[in-house]
């Protein structure tokens, strides 16, 4: 059990059953009445952030969310399959939970998956990636005014915005939190 008066950033605890986190929070003792914590926070599961005042002395359950390293194996259509490195297991993800990893990640590419209560919730892929170009507008000459961009599509299928020097067949690396190009990666 946790109490509202030890919330501290990246706290976790439970409502309702559901998985929380703490992004902010604020002690408050005003002159008058009792004092209150402020809490902002966000359900883990469905990404929803609300703010709420609670008592210090409000009790809670601990979330506790288990990280696994795991590798992407392959897709049949609908369900994406992972393996567990330490049992061989295959495990089947549904694209709400893969969503935003998959468009970065290869097969046999290593992934961190977040449980809460065995239950899979995210598929997180590393924060630097690097894929190869295979679609893209070739670079006009003379067209060099700074920061102009152009879609690439890379191995995995997703859409990244690069500089206009960038042709097909080059190695990018990119970063999987926004989806940005970083520059270009050696092999």
């Amino acid at each position: 059990m946790i109490t509202a008066g030890d919330f501290r950033n990246g706290i976790t605890f439970e409502i309702n059953g559901e998985p929380h986190v703490v992004i902010s929070f604020q002690h408050v003792k005003p002159g008058k009445g009792a004092a209150f914590v402020r809490t902002k926070y966000r359900n883990i599961l469905t990404g929803a952030t609300r703010e709420e005042a609670f008592n210090p002395s409000d009790k809670f359950e601990q979330a506790h969310i288990d990280r696994k390293r795991m590798t992407y194996s392959y897709n049949d259509g609908e369900l994406y399959y992972f393996m567990d490195p330490d049992t061989y297991d295959m495990v089947p993800f549904t694209e709400d939970v893969v969503e935003n990893a998959i468009k970065y990640i290869r097969e046999n590419d290593e992934v961190t998956v977040s449980f809460f209560k065995e239950k899979p919730f995210l598929v997180e892929a590393p924060n630097f990636v690097n894929l190869k170009v295979i679609e893209t507008e070739p670079g006009v000459k003379g067209d060099t005014a700074t920061n102009v961009t152009k879609n690439a599509v890379v191995e995995t299928g997703a859409t990244v915005q690069v500089p206009i020097f960038i042709e097909e067949g080059e190695l990018i690396q990119i970063d999987t939190r926004d989806g940005s190009y970083l520059g270009r990666a050696k092999e």
